[in-house]
């Protein structure tokens, strides 16, 4: 009987969050195989449900009509409704979804099989495997040329960063980059894809076009993983182990500020506005929501175990 009241009680509140237009913010819980709920505008939990097993990315479609959830273990993507969180349908034939990324044309979308150390290059138009890339090891994050014709992507367990060349279907190169890289994004301007390398607390900047890394970039404990702040100059780098995140000037190539985040900053999101930053701490079951006019965190939200991939729909530019 608990259980049921537990159940419409739960039932109810979403409804009356539902009349009330309240934008949902979620969170996957990789650890557990959950996605978290929270109301954006009151900073409280909403619900938690069953999605799959190792949900650790989401990103939305090309058109933004659904929200991708990987789940790598399930070996499946889940779509949900990108407003509401609610599953719209599953893809069953996705093999270890660690990471996933559409290419700028819409052409090609790639995933990262961490767990079995390859890239799978897919047609994004009916999610077919079109190439089969095994690369050691530990692929990680990815990140694409403007022009879509390469991939870049991170190689976790071998310390490189590899070069994918999509028009060719064949690996371009490889370099070492540092111990244990993690996240990539490319700088605004499209001229330098930054990484994060976690064993040597820095962004390393690397010239793509000549595969040179041409700068180092001193951050804090743990590098690991990028977000735009939407300017279309700056981008939040979180230190994972170090519980701060630090703000990259891409034009100078500097780090201007650092800030405290606890609990292993992860992912994050920025609401539209720029006022926001949603960052997911890894280690300690919960969400940071840092008031980016002062740096401080201001709330912090209880959600499940190893927090990992956010997603609120009105957030800012990903430039």
């Amino acid at each position: 009987m608990r259980l049921i009241l537990t159940a419409l009680m739960m039932f109810f509140s979403w409804l009356l969050l539902a009349e009330a237009h309240a934008e949902v913010v979620i969170v996957l819980n990789s650890g557990e195989g959950t996605i978290s709920r929270i109301d954006k505008n009151t900073f409280r939990p909403i619900d938690k449900f069953y999605v799959g097993r190792e949900p650790h990315h989401l990103m939305s479609l090309p058109d933004n009509s659904a929200l991708i959830v990987a789940n790598a273990v399930s070996n499946n993507l889940v779509f949900l409704d990108p407003r509401t969180g609610d599953i719209k349908h599953r893809l069953e034939r996705i093999s270890d979804p660690y990471q996933i990324g559409f290419s700028p044309d819409k052409r090609w979308f790639v995933v990262n099989s961490l767990r079995l150390d390859r890239v799978d290059v897919y047609d994004a138009r009916d999610f077919h495997l079109i190439k089969r890339f095994e690369l050691s090891s530990m692929p990680s994050h990815l990140a694409f040329s403007p022009d879509s014709s390469h991939v870049y992507v991170t190689l976790q367990g071998s310390d490189q960063l590899a070069s994918i060349d999509l028009n060719s279907m064949a690996v371009q190169w490889t370099i070492p980059i540092g111990k244990t890289p993690a996240g990539v994004i490319l700088t605004p301007d499209g001229q330098h894809l930054l990484i994060g390398v976690m064993g040597l607390n820095e962004v390393a900047v690397v010239d793509y076009k000549t595969a040179q890394i041409i700068k180092h970039i001193p951050a804090g404990k743990g590098t690991h993983n990028f977000m735009p702040e939407g300017d279309g100059r700056h981008i939040f780098v979180g230190n994972r182990s170090g519980d701060t995140v630090s703000i990259i000037d891409t034009k100078t190539l500097t780090i201007t500020k650092t800030f405290p985040v606890a609990g292993g900053p992860d992912d994050m999101e920025v609401s539209a506005d720029g006022k926001q930053l949603w960052v997911t701490n890894r280690w300690i079951r919960q969400i940071s929501v840092v008031d980016l006019t002062t740096d401080q965190v201001v709330h912090t939200i209880p959600v499940g175990k190893s927090p990992h991939g956010i997603f609120f729909e009105h957030h800012a530019s990903r430039q």
